[in-house]
């Protein structure tokens, strides 16, 4: 290899522009390679998450099951089943009327105290200047 003192200004910068496209290729590569090995991550994840739904599903299928077998020692099964469901639809219109409440309080999506900090802050700023 040829000592850099000995190269010209010209052979430098040719050697600075193949050293830099050498550079970013090599960095496209690695971010190719990191986003390839994060995708199979997530999609293990969701996939995993998808699996977890499910079976959270099943499980609270047998437990809604086995609260109706449980009433049904005291109850007809059809006076079992009745109680059960309209208890989990009341639980169902509750959930879905707080989260209709808390969707309505986040509408519009504006950050109102940072605004308002701001305000304060422009207040401020304009009141110095004019002192």
């Amino acid at each position: 290899m040829t000592d850099p003192k000995d190269l010209t200004t010209g052979e430098l910068v040719g050697r600075l522009s193949e050293e830099v496209t050498r550079l970013v290729r090599d960095e496209l590569a690695l971010a190719t390679a990191e986003l390839k090995d994060k995708g199979k991550q997530a999609g293990v994840g969701a996939v995993l998450g998808g699996t977890a739904v499910a079976l959270a599903w099943f499980g609270a299928a047998a437990l809604v099951l086995a609260a109706v077998a449980a009433l049904a020692l005291v109850l007809p099964v059809w006076a079992a089943a009745l109680i059960v469901g309209a208890v989990l639809l009341l639980a169902a219109g509750l959930a879905g009327a707080l989260g209709t409440r808390k969707i309505k309080h986040a509408i519009p999506p504006i950050p109102e105290q940072a605004i308002e900090s701001t305000r304060r802050d422009i207040a401020a700023v304009k009141e110095g200047a004019h002192r």
